[in-house]
C-alpha cells in the first residue's frame, strides 16, 4: 500500500494476510512489532479484529459469498472480511464502510476495487447483523476437523466448535490465597483454583498486577503443576519453561526452581515474570536434548507440540498450519521424554504436559513410553487432585482436559497430563 498513518483495521487485515496467505502466527509476528507503530488502544483494537475475524470467518464468507462472482485477491479479501465481522458484531457503518473505501483506495495494486468494496460493506451493513446468528456456528478447518472428530466423536467435536467461536476468558492464578485474589479482582474461583476473570480489560490495570500477586495461566494449564505435587525444597527442572507460568507455580510452592527453554526472548520473559511476582528460579536457555543437570527430585515437560488445545485463544493456529509438520513433533516429544527420565533421581517422578488435543501427543506418547521403559509407571493417583473431574481420567493413567469442559464457565484449553515414575 501507499505512504498512509496505519490504522487498526488496516492492521488487522494486514495480521490476515500474513497468516492465511503465510503460514505465519499471530504470536509470532506481533512479537516481531508489526502492531508496534500504532498507539496501545490500537494495537489492542488490531489484535482483537484480527482474532474476531479469525473465529468468525466462515460466516463471514458465507455471507460475502452472496455479493461476489469469485473470491477477491487475498488483500480484498481480507479486509471485506474484517468490515463484515465488525459490521456483524455492531460496528458503526459510517465509520467502518468509509475507512475500508479509503484503505483499499490507496493500494497501489487494488484501489481500483474500492468500488467492490464500497458496494459489498454497505449491503454488509444493512443485512448482516440481522443474519448474522442464522449462520451456523463456524467449524475447525478439515485438516484438524477430521483426526479430532475420530478421536472424540462427532458430538464432543460440535461442542468444542462452540468453545472455540465462543473464545476464551481471563484466568490468573495466584502466588498466595486464591480467594483473596478472585476479591480484589471480581473474578471468580473455579473449582481447581484458578480465578477467572469476563471482560477483564487491560490485565496490567487490574488490582495485584504491579504487587505480583498474580499471573495470567489458563486453567488447564494450571493443573500440570498441580499433578507434580512440588514440595518445599525440592530440586525441580521446569523443561521448555517459556512463558513461565508453570516456573511460577514451582517457585510459589517452595520448590528450588531450574527454568529451561531453547529461546532467549521467550526466556527474557520468564525472567521479567519472576522479577514481577518476586520469585526466583535459575533461568537457562539450552536446548532441552543437551541439558545434563540434575539428578533432580521432579521434572515437569511441557513438551513442544501442535498447540491445537489453545485454538479458544489463538484461532489463528488452523490458518497458518496445516498439520505437515506435527510428525516432527511427535519424536521429539518422545526424544524428550527419554532424555527428561535420564536426569531424575531413583525414585523421582516425570510430569509429560502437552497443550494438544491430538492424542498422538498425549496418550499414545505414554503408550510408547512404557513400552519403551519397562520400568516405567504411571502414577494415575496423582491426578487426582482437587477440582480434576474423575472423567477427565484416561485408560492409562493420565488426563485429558477438552475446551468443550466446563462450557457454562467458559471452557477450557485443552491439554494431556500424566505423571510418570521409574
Amino acid at each position: 500500500m501507499t505512504n498512509m498513518a496505519p490504522s487498526a483495521r488496516h492492521k488487522a487485515a494486514s495480521l490476515l494476510d500474513q497468516i492465511i496467505g503465510e503460514g505465519r502466527l499471530m504470536s509470532e509476528l506481533i512479537g516481531s512489532g508489526v502492531l508496534d507503530k500504532l498507539p496501545p488502544a490500537d494495537r489492542a483494537r488490531a489484535q482483537r479484529l484480527a482474532t474476531d475475524t479469525l473465529r468468525g470467518m466462515e460466516r463471514a464468507d458465507r455471507m460475502l459469498s452472496r455479493h461476489l462472482r469469485k473470491p477477491p485477491p487475498l488483500t480484498v479479501h481480507n479486509l471485506l472480511r474484517v468490515g463484515t465481522i465488525e459490521l456483524c458484531l455492531g460496528g458503526d457503518p459510517h465509520g467502518v464502510v468509509n475507512d475500508m473505501v479509503s484503505i483499499i483506495g490507496r493500494h497501489r495494486r487494488y484501489g481500483n476495487l474500492k468500488g467492490l468494496v464500497n458496494a459489498v460493506l454497505r449491503k454488509m451493513a444493512a443485512d448482516g447483523p440481522r443474519n448474522w446468528n442464522d449462520l451456523r456456528i463456524p467449524r475447525l478447518r478439515s485438516w484438524l476437523r477430521e483426526p479430532l472428530v475420530a478421536a472424540y466423536g462427532q458430538g464432543a467435536m460440535n461442542a468444542m466448535d462452540r468453545a472455540y467461536f465462543a473464545g476464551a476468558p481471563l484466568d490468573l492464578t495466584a502466588k498466595g490465597d486464591p480467594k483473596a485474589v478472585a476479591k480484589a479482582t471480581g473474578g471468580k474461583l473455579l473449582p481447581t483454583g484458578s480465578i477467572r476473570i469476563e471482560n477483564a480489560g487491560q490485565v496490567s490495570a487490574l488490582p495485584g498486577f504491579e504487587a505480583g500477586d498474580w499471573w495470567v495461566q489458563d486453567a488447564a494449564a494450571a493443573i500440570p503443576v498441580q499433578v507434580l505435587n512440588p514440595q518445599p525444597g525440592e530440586h525441580i527442572l521446569d523443561l521448555c519453561a517459556a512463558p513461565g507460568g508453570k516456573t511460577l507455580q514451582l517457585a510459589a510452592a517452595g520448590a528450588t526452581v531450574t527454568a529451561l527453554d531453547l529461546s532467549e526472548r521467550r526466556m527474557e520473559r520468564v525472567a521479567q515474570n519472576l522479577a514481577r511476582t518476586g520469585l526466583s528460579a535459575t533461568c537457562i536457555t539450552e536446548d532441552a536434548l543437551s541439558h545434563s543437570g540434575g539428578p533432580y527430585d521432579a521434572i515437569l515437560l511441557d513438551a513442544p507440540c501442535s498447540a491445537t488445545g489453545t485454538i479458544r485463544r489463538h484461532p489463528d493456529l488452523p490458518f497458518a498450519k496445516d498439520g505437515s509438520d506435527f510428525g516432527e513433533l511427535f519424536a521429539l516429544q518422545s526424544a524428550m521424554i527419554d532424555h527428561a527420565l535420564s536426569l531424575l533421581k531413583p525414585g523421582g517422578r516425570l510430569v509429560y504436559c502437552t497443550c494438544s488435543l491430538l492424542p498422538d501427543e498425549g496418550e499414545v506418547q505414554i503408550d510408547e513410553a512404557l513400552a519403551r521403559h519397562p520400568d516405567l509407571k504411571t502414577d494415575a493417583e496423582a491426578c487426582l487432585r482437587p477440582g480434576i473431574d474423575p472423567d477427565w481420567r484416561t485408560q492409562e493413567g493420565g488426563l485429558r482436559l477438552r475446551p468443550d469442559y466446563w462450557a457454562q464457565a467458559g471452557g477450557m484449553d485443552g491439554f494431556y497430563i500424566a505423571c510418570l515414575r521409574q
